[in-house]
């Protein structure tokens, strides 16, 4: 009798152990998936980020421009040489918002979405340089749209742009952050976003966010961009009517113009700007304030230009502040 006891529990320990093997096997390899896609190192170099599977098909518009090869050998810990009106770009910053990226590629999800069809960029090919990547927040939650500056001769996502969105989708918002053209001008720009915010509006179903309540978010010359629909709608720039937006953050951008339809607007900047004129956005301020649209108004002292989330400077939290007015609005 003891020793058909015993059997019987050498038999249970043996499946117990086989099952927990199992079971650390699939673990194991849970985890395996989870980092299918390896995580973009301060070392590694710019033709790395571009060639990163997790990128496959477009880790080109990663990157400030399309189609530049001369600083493929740059390491992602001087992506800050690419970015000439930017400062206080962190490269903790930088890799923390491309890798957000890499985990969402590595959980199944897609990150990267082209809003013009492939017979219109046939038609103009220069709207082959243009698309939509998407961070995740809570399904069926409002969405922001984010235009990095540049100058309009380069996109700065890699600063103002995904560690944006990747704040905002911590918070639970859908973001967007929008590749447009760059080396035509503002109007080309702008006609990008307003075909971007139709094809989400399209799709908002398939995309799992709210077409009410969206926030625009601009720097710089993105801010302008911003602006610009704030003012005149999507169908000044070719694409129909839209619902307008119900925020729009600006941040360190001279723009001057503004209508009395102009939805409520954050608005930040720093004293020390060397490219932005205070005088002139201080100006605007008061205009649309006695115009009775809603404007919260930050200025910092020694953030300079393009400086993002701020990082290292004063302006750091200015970001949580943007998103509370905008909280504000959604109704």
């Amino acid at each position: 009798m003891l020793k058909s006891c015993l059997f019987f529990w050498r038999i249970a320990f043996l499946l117990a152990a086989i099952l927990a093997l199992q079971l650390s096997m699939k673990s194991a390899r849970a985890a395996d998936d989870m980092n299918k896609y390896p995580h973009i190192k301060a070392c590694d170099t710019i033709q790395m980020l571009m060639e990163h599977p997790a990128f496959k098909g477009f880790g080109q518009h990663l990157l400030t421009r399309d189609g530049d090869s001369s600083n493929q050998s740059l390491p992602i810990n001087r992506i800050h040489s690419l970015l000439p009106y930017h400062g206080f770009v962190d490269v903790n910053t930088v890799l923390a918002g491309l890798n957000h990226m890499v985990d969402d590629v590595s959980a199944g999800k897609t990150i990267f979405y082209n809003f013009y069809s492939e017979q219109q960029k046939q038609s103009d090919p220069t709207k082959a340089s243009t698309g939509l990547f998407f961070f995740r927040g809570e399904s069926g939650a409002p969405f922001a749209v984010i235009c990095p500056g540049g100058g309009f001769s380069y996109v700065g996502s890699v600063h103002e742009g995904f560690p944006y969105a990747m704040e905002l989708s911590k918070k639970g918002f859908n973001a967007f952050v929008l590749r447009y053209r760059v080396g035509q001008g503002g109007n080309i720009a702008t006609n990008d976003l307003a075909a971007s915010l139709s094809y989400i509006l399209a799709n908002a179903e398939a995309l799992g966010v709210s077409t009410e309540n969206y926030s625009l978010w601009g720097s710089s010359a993105g801010a302008r961009m911003v602006a610009y629909i704030g003012s005149h709608g999507a169908a000044g720039f070719g694409d129909g009517n839209l619902p307008d937006p119900s925020t729009i953050v600006m941040a360190y951008t001279g723009h001057s113009a503004f209508s009395k339809s102009d939805p409520p607007t954050f608005v930040t900047v720093s004293a020390n700007d060397r490219i932005v004129n205070i005088a002139t956005v201080e100006k605007r301020v008061q205009a649309m304030r006695e115009a009775g649209i809603e404007v919260e108004y930050l200025k910092f002292r020694n953030a300079g230009h393009g400086f993002g989330l701020g990082v290292g400077t004063d302006a750091e939290g200015w970001f949580e502040q943007a998103i509370r007015f905008w909280g504000k609005h959604i109704h």
